[in-house]
């Protein structure tokens, strides 16, 4: 039981501190471990991702923090919202197909790998790349909504990719992109996990380890937002390039072990 707290804790520290939710890190991982069901690992790692992304979000709020732009930022999450429920209902249809839990997580670890790949890339050739200054809200929702769909198909509540749009899109620096996916994040869960309780889709889980990652989202949470006031730009892209590399080892083994089965 101990794991799922531990994963959680320090996936959500990270997250919180690069701004990627922690479900990126949380399903591959428990994927790895094999401690639960493919469906199962997806719904606990939103629930974790949401309860963490509720605390940052609220302590800043209620701190006045101003990273957070409401008038790109609040339809960019209605649209991740409106994704979100698109990537569950993606999610349902593809595990549908297929016979066996594992093809369904081979599919995701595949798809996880190349955004992940992706993403590194990107990140690596930002300083060589023009971003844009979106400013057009229908387009906001259109972003947002890829996002949402992509980010709940795949089980990992946000991810990287919401880093490598923010910055793109909205020429957003890594601090503020962190702190605006989080946000993004925060509907696109809430909305997702809505989905799942009405549509009665909710998959098999105990307890208590609903519990333990929910507690180690909100411990992440408080630290990762602690370290972040205090780690400069250049250093949080640091983490993040470290991070999607072990995130691409470990989709690449899933996909390959779940496809043996």
């Amino acid at each position: 039981m101990l794991i799922f707290f531990l994963v959680s804790l320090m996936a959500s520290t990270v997250g919180a501190i690069c701004g990627i939710g922690g479900g990126v890190i949380i399903k591959p991982v428990l994927d790895l471990l094999h401690l639960e069901e493919v469906a199962t690992i997806s719904f606990l790692a939103g629930c974790t991702v949401l309860s963490m992304s509720c605390y940052s979000v609220g302590r800043a709020m209620l701190a006045r923090e101003r990273r957070v732009s409401l008038s790109t930022g609040t339809p960019l999450a209605l649209g991740s919202a409106a994704g979100g429920l698109l990537g569950s209902q993606l999610f349902a249809a593809v595990k549908a197909m297929f016979a066996s839990p594992n093809a369904v997580g081979a599919v995701q670890a595949v798809c996880l790998a190349i955004v992940t790949a992706g993403t590194l890339i990107y990140t690596l050739r930002k300083s060589q790349i023009s971003t844009l200054q979106v400013a057009n809200q229908a387009a906001c929702l259109l972003i947002g909504l890829a996002l949402g769909c992509m980010s709940s198909f795949l089980g990992i509540g946000g991810g990287p990719i919401n880093l490598v749009v923010l910055h793109f899109f909205f020429s957003m620096d890594t601090k503020t992109a962190a702190a605006n996916s989080l946000y993004i994040i925060l509907f696109g869960q809430l909305f997702s996990l809505l989905t799942t309780i009405f549509t009665q889709t909710v998959p098999p889980f105990r307890l208590l380890v609903l519990v333990l990652m929910i507690a180690g989202g909100i411990g992440g949470g408080i630290i990762g937002r602690t370290l972040n006031k205090k780690l400069d730009n250049h250093l949080v892209d640091r983490l993040f390039i470290v991070l999607m590399v072990v995130i691409i080892g470990i989709s690449i083994f899933n996909s390959i072990r779940y496809s043996m089965f």
